[in-house]
């Protein structure tokens, strides 16, 4: 069995996506759109002011609810509406700092609102596949220079880390208790840290990577030592979705599954930026730097005066706890289906890139997806 996402299996399909107006969410609906699925969001308004999900004009290609995870009384009407096949939960705080400073809305949303999804989805029988959507971080992390297994104990030392190890101990004892009996296949997904186009949040590395580059500032990292095994967004997304279409067809294969990149993409934050700035210095053309990029007419020319400028330096903001290593073995997954990931991390800054030029120029950010969703599943 080879990885090969089966655009054919989900037209006409009727998916019920959680968490939508996101940014994983709307690289998910676009995805999706292009497979010719029924797609129905659940989620919040946009976190974000630019969003990802409005500038692609998201809201209007699909049936998009807003409404709170937390509301059990909304989500079950929705779900009773849409009569999805599939289910993808990715409705989260997704936030480590963020869940330092608002434990109580965190585990709210991330372990009640996973409540209320398993308690609808056990009331609705068209479901077939559920995909719970949580992190790399819900294991107990001990520091190893190994990556983490699936079966490896479940902990995560900050309220978000836990309230997702939370959120998978949810399912398990919903699948135990009401959903083994049912025509259905459930499963959880442990992605790790994901970067692309359209990422507007706080405290993430690439997005505070791209507002340094535009204001001419250097790029500050808290930690420039920490490993973390970043992937494009597309990688995590066409894997949630190809194991929701297998498990479909073959119930047999639903169960906990890690899904990260190679070891060689498993890199410091520091190594991270360093790409970053090489990717945003090459594509830093004479026609599109800006005045506040501070270039001059020669410079700008000779293409090396953003080389020499961009950089990063280390400056601790004395914050929470945050893990300095962190890997996974995604071995389970890779037998399974075949699978491994289609571009390294280099590829996937150069793509973040990419789009944000496209974004900056005025362009068409929808198409630029497009053609890296092309690219993305058609590349041998």
């Amino acid at each position: 069995m080879s990885f090969r996402l089966n655009s054919d299996f989900y037209k006409g399909k009727k998916v019920f996506v959680t968490g939508h107006t996101g940014f994983k969410g709307s690289w998910m609906c676009e995805v999706l759109l292009l497979s010719g699925a029924e797609v129905t969001g659940y989620s919040l308004k946009p976190p974000a002011d630019p969003a990802l999900f409005s500038l692609c004009d998201l809201e209007n290609r699909m049936h998009s609810i807003e409404c709170d995870i937390r509301d059990l009384s909304c989500l079950q009407k929705a779900l009773a509406d849409a009569q999805p096949q599939i289910v993808i939960h990715m409705a989260a705080q997704p936030l480590v700092r963020e869940s330092y400073k608002d434990p109580v809305t965190t585990y709210e949303t991330n372990v009640l609102g996973t409540v209320n999804l398993c308690e609808a989805i056990r009331h609705t029988e068209s479901v077939r596949s559920f995909v719970n959507v949580t992190t790399d971080k819900v294991y107990q992390n001990k520091e190893w220079e190994w990556g983490y297994r699936e079966n490896e104990q479940l902990g995560g030392f900050d309220p978000y880390s836990n309230s997702k190890a939370c959120s998978e101990l949810v399912t398990s004892s919903y699948v135990n208790s009401f959903l083994q009996n049912k025509d259905m296949a459930v499963s959880t997904m442990r992605a790790g840290n994901v970067i692309g186009g359209g990422d507007f949040a706080v405290d993430r590395i690439i997005p505070d990577c791209i507002r340094a580059a535009e204001k001419g500032e250097d790029i500050i990292l808290r930690n420039p030592h920490s490993i973390r095994p970043y992937q494009h967004v597309l990688e995590p997304v066409c894997a949630y979705l190809l194991l929701a279409q297998m498990q479909y067809e073959n119930p047999g294969l639903a169960g906990a599954y890690n899904i990260g990149p190679g070891e060689e993409d498993c890199v410091t934050t520091g190594a991270l930026a360093s790409i970053f700035c090489d990717a945003w210095n090459a594509s830093a053309g004479a026609k599109d730097l800006t005045e506040n990029e501070g270039m001059e007419k020669e410079n700008a020319e000779s293409g090396n005066a953003a080389a020499r400028r961009l950089g990063w330096t280390e400056q601790s903001d004395g914050g929470p706890h945050e893990a300095n290593f962190l890997k996974l073995d995604c071995s389970r997954f890779r037998k399974t289906f075949g699978w491994k990931p289609r571009w390294s991390v280099a590829e996937a800054v150069a793509k973040t890139v990419e789009w944000q030029r496209c974004f900056r120029a005025g362009e068409d950010v929808s198409e630029c997806m497009r053609k890296q969703i092309h690219e993305y599943l058609c590349e041998k």
